[in-house]
């Protein structure tokens, strides 16, 4: 009788470490998933930054050249 209450428990503290691992699992999905999302927006946000400063870069310098009288 007691050695059915070990089995028992011991096939209880199997499935609940299964069951912890999974959820471990779905969590670090879920976690690099969010990572991702969060490295492509500050990709994007860079690239725009970028290009934002390159165009104002380049009005600056278009009107430099033509208060010289370098450019028309």
């Amino acid at each position: 009788m007691a050695s059915k209450g070990l089995k028992d428990l011991k096939q209880q503290a199997e499935g609940a470490v299964q069951d912890a691992a999974a959820s471990a699992g779905q969590a670090l999905d879920q976690a690099t998933e969010a990572g991702q999302k969060a490295l492509d927006q500050l990709g994007k946000s860079t690239q725009e930054a970028v290009d934002k400063a390159a165009n104002q870069a380049s009005d600056s310098f278009s009107g430099l050249g033509k208060k010289f009288g370098l450019q028309k």
